[in-house]
C-alpha cells in the first residue's frame, strides 16, 4: 500500500486506493475490455492538485496514466500498479463573448462545452461523439462535423495551461512557450498535462443534418458519388460515409432495424438561404437513387454531436483501427462491401470522415498533426456489449483493416484511432517529418518519459 501522507498535505482532491469502495467504479474506463488496477487514483480539483500529483508520481517512480473521460481505445487513462491522475474534477467553462473564445477545464466532456456555448449561437469544432473528453480529442487533433469549414479542433486552440513533468506550470500559446504549444496540437499527452484549453468560438448553431441509408447493394454507386462530391463541394457541406447496422431502436423504422446498410451522415453548417444550392448535388443523386431512409432535418449542432452518445455508452467492448485515404477506388469499395456483409454485431461500424477543405489550407508543419494532404480519416470499430464477443469484433476489425491498409494514403494513422499494439514505427510514421522535432521537444520537457502511456514519442 502506498504511503499517501505526504501528498495529502498538498492535495485538495480525492485519493482512491485499492481498498476504497469506489475503487472499481473509478478505475473503469470507456472500453470494458480494459481491466487495469492502479495503485492509486488521484482525482484533481485544480492545477495545484495536478502539480502535487506529478511531483508525487516522480518521487515514488510509478507509471502515470492521465485521464479525462477515459475514451482511449487502448485504455491509456488507467494503468496497472501506477498512479492515475484523474482530471474529471477540473470541470468548468468560461465564455468570453467579446473575444469569441471559451476557456475549458481539462476534465470537461464536449457535451458540456456544447451546452455552455449553445445560447450564444457559437461552437468549438470538435468530434462526432460529444460524450468524448475534451482533452484526448484535442491533443490528438480533433476532426468532426464542421472540420471542412473551420478546421481541426487544434486549429481553433488559442492557448493551453500545462503542468510539465518536473511539476512546473506554464501557459503555452503562439508567443509564449510556442514549442510546447506546437507539440500539443496533435502530439497527444506526451509533453505534459494540459489543465485548461482556450478555444476560438465559431458561429454555428443551426445545421441541416442527419442520416441517409442505402442498401448494401448500392454501395458502389453511393460510395463513388460521395467521394467525388466531397472532393469538389463547398466547405460548409460535410458528410461522413458509414457502414453499419441500423440500430434496433427509435427513431429508426422498425422494418429497417438490424438491417446492414451503407450511408452518409450529413451536416451542412452554412447560411440557411444558401442551403438549397449547397445541397443540390445530394438532391439530384437521391432523386435517381432513393435512399431506404432519409432522416435529414434542420437541427442544432449540439444535438447532432450527441446523436451517438446513447448508442455507444461506456461499458461496451471496443477495438478500433484507423487509416488515412486519398481516393475511394472500386477495389477499395469491394473490400468495404466484403466486410460490411460480415459485420459481427449491430454496434460495429466503419466511418470515413472527410478532412479536406480548411484542413488542407494549413501547412503540414504548422502543428504536430501533419496529415493535411489526405482526404479522409477512417476508423473501423468492432463493438459489442458482450465480453464473450470481444475476440469476434477484434478479429473483424483487424481483418478489415489489413485488407484496406495497402490502399491507404499514409503509412501512419490518426493517433486517436490507434491501439497500443501498433508499434513505435507506426507512431513515427503518423507524425512524418514532424517526428524529429517532437522528439527534441519531448527530450527537453519530459526526458524521463513520465508521460509515456499514450502513442508514445520517446525522448
Amino acid at each position: 500500500m502506498l504511503d499517501m501522507n505526504e501528498i495529502k498535505e498538498k492535495f485538495s482532491g480525492e485519493i482512491i486506493l485499492k481498498n476504497d469502495h469506489l475503487y472499481d467504479e473509478l478505475r473503469a474506463v470507456y472500453s470494458a475490455n480494459i481491466d487495469k488496477k492502479p495503485a492509486a487514483i488521484l482525482i484533481c480539483n485544480n492545477e495545484s492538485d495536478v502539480i502535487a500529483a506529478v511531483k508525487y508520481s516522480m518521487k515514488v517512480k510509478l507509471p502515470v496514466a492521465v485521464r479525462c473521460a477515459g475514451h482511449s481505445g487502448s485504455g491509456y487513462g488507467v494503468c496497472d500498479d501506477g498512479i492515475v491522475i484523474d482530471l474529471s474534477g477540473i470541470n468548468y467553462t468560461r465564455i468570453d463573448i467579446a473575444n469569441n473564445s471559451i476557456r475549458v477545464g481539462a476534465g470537461n466532456r464536449w457535451e458540456e462545452v456544447d451546452k455552455a456555448t449553445s445560447n450564444f449561437g457559437m461552437v468549438v469544432p470538435s468530434g462526432v461523439v460529444s460524450s468524448t473528453g475534451v482533452s484526448g480529442l484535442t491533443l490528438g487533433g480533433g476532426h468532426g462535423y464542421i472540420t471542412r469549414k473551420y478546421g481541426l479542433t487544434i486549429d481553433n486552440l488559442i492557448e493551453a495551461d500545462v503542468v510539465l513533468s518536473d511539476g512546473s506550470y506554464i501557459t503555452a500559446n503562439a508567443e509564449v512557450n510556442s514549442d510546447i504549444f506546437w507539440a500539443i496540437r496533435g502530439g497527444g499527452g506526451n509533453f505534459g498535462i494540459v489543465t485548461s484549453f482556450l478555444f476560438r468560438l465559431v458561429p454555428v448553431q443551426e445545421v441541416y443534418c442527419g442520416p441517409m441509408f442505402w442498401e448494401l447493394k448500392d454501395m458502389k454507386k453511393s460510395f463513388s458519388w460521395f467521394d467525388e462530391l466531397m472532393k469538389k463541394t463547398r466547405n460548409d457541406l460535410y458528410g461522413f460515409y458509414l457502414i453499419q447496422t441500423v440500430p434496433p431502436a427509435e427513431p429508426f423504422p422498425e422494418e429497417l432495424q438490424l438491417k446492414k446498410i451503407c450511408g452518409v451522415m450529413w451536416c451542412y453548417c452554412g447560411p440557411r438561404d444558401e442551403f438549397e444550392e449547397a445541397f443540390a448535388p445530394v438532391r439530384q443523386f437521391t432523386s435517381e437513387n432513393p435512399p431506404i431512409m432519409d432522416g435529414t432535418h434542420w437541427g442544432r449542432l449540439s444535438d447532432l454531436n450527441a446523436a451517438f452518445n446513447l448508442l455507444y455508452p461506456a461499458g461496451d467492448q471496443w477495438y478500433w483501427k484507423g487509416d488515412y485515404f486519398e481516393d475511394i477506388t472500386e477495389e477499395v469499395i469491394e473490400i468495404h462491401n466484403k466486410h460490411a456483409l460480415a459485420l459481427p454485431s449491430w454496434k460495429s461500424a466503419m466511418h470515413l470522415y472527410p478532412i479536406n477543405g480548411r484542413v488542407h489550407e494549413i501547412a503540414a508543419d504548422a502543428t504536430a498533426w501533419n496529415n493535411r494532404n489526405s482526404t479522409y480519416s477512417m476508423v473501423i470499430a468492432g463493438i459489442d456489449s458482450d465480453p464473450a464477443k470481444f475476440n469476434d469484433v477484434k478479429d473483424w476489425a483487424s481483418s478489415y483493416w489489413r485488407d484496406l491498409n495497402p490502399h491507404s494514403s499514409a503509412v501512419g494513422s490518426y493517433v486517436n484511432f490507434m491501439m497500443d499494439d501498433e508499434g513505435s514505427d507506426r507512431v513515427k510514421a503518423s507524425y512524418g517529418r514532424n517526428y524529429q522535432r517532437l522528439v527534441a521537444i519531448k527530450r527537453q520537457y519530459d526526458p524521463n518519459n513520465l508521460f509515456h502511456l499514450n502513442q508514445n514519442i520517446k525522448p
